[in-house]
């Protein structure tokens, strides 16, 4: 949901260049973190979240036009350094597959690893508060309240970005009445990898004075009108990932992604107590 699909030339220089600075700055300082651990153990670990999320976000469930993310998932597994190198990771393989342009890839590094860190900050306060037997609780709290925020740093951003940056696909949401028609007339799942999720429609262009921006009020409002739909469902994602994860590998949820497992207790990593 919180994935920028902004083609190169429409946001201002100072507004992506702003991006680049920061994300390239956050990455130097996850990676210089990184080296305090021994991280060489958890680039599988990496790799494998980094593919889950890029598949996930090249997922459109097409009623709702709405891209999983698993960013909590993510943020939860990886910790909070390498969230911020995952994400950039999953950003520049979206963009060199066509969601989005290569100028945005630090603002969408910027908004989604700053879901994943909140996500997990929020999702380690619950567990804290609710118990470790309260695992699946605390991750929908924490997923629906870390894509709250980053929708509204999304919208934020589009915002600054001037109702050239509000072209987005709607799903079957009429932006001018804001009613669901035809949920399911192009399917329910669109996976688009290789092609940024995207179809072009000959008989939009002609008339539809809506096809390729909306002005940021109406932006803000159907986003805040699809988002709490996702925002449910993934949150039963993650609840059911992590939930699971937590059963048969707590190591990973409760103690995280850099942490030194050689001295765990017996049974730690299987599930044990």
């Amino acid at each position: 949901m919180s994935h920028i699909h902004i083609p190169d030339g429409v946001l201002p220089f100072w507004l992506w260049g702003s991006g680049w600075l920061l994300a390239l700055m956050l990455v130097w300082v996850a990676a210089r973190l990184s080296e305090r651990s021994d991280v060489r153990r958890k680039v599988p670990l990496l790799g494998v979240v980094s593919a889950l999320m890029l598949v996930a976000m090249s997922t459109e469930v097409v009623p709702i036009a709405y891209h999983i993310n698993l960013t909590v998932i993510a943020g939860a597994l990886l910790g909070p350094v390498l969230s911020v190198i995952a994400a950039f990771i999953v950003q520049v393989v979206l963009a060199m597959l066509g969601h989005g342009g290569v100028t945005v890839i630090g603002l969408n590094t910027l908004i989604v690893g700053g879901e994943m860190i909140v996500g997990w900050a929020l999702f380690r306060g619950h567990v804290r508060i609710l118990g470790k037997r309260h695992v699946r609780p605390a991750d929908a709290i924490a997923t629906v309240l870390a894509l709250a925020l980053s929708t509204s740093a999304l919208v934020g951003i589009v915002w600054l970005g001037g109702s050239a940056a509000t072209g987005r696909e709607t799903g079957s949401l009429d932006p001018d009445t804001l009613r669901f028609e035809n949920p399911f007339s192009e399917g329910a799942v669109s996976i688009g990898l290789f092609s940024g999720g995207e179809e072009h429609h000959p008989e939009a262009d002609e008339g539809d004075a809506h096809a390729d921006n909306l002005n940021v009020k109406r932006f803000a409002t159907v986003v805040y009108t699809l988002g709490p739909l996702g925002w449910l469902l993934e949150a039963f994602v993650t609840a059911s990932v992590l939930g699971y994860v937590a059963r048969v590998r707590p190591v990973l949820v409760f103690e995280g992604a850099l942490t030194d497992t050689r001295h765990s207790i017996p049974g730690d990593e299987t599930g044990g107590r």
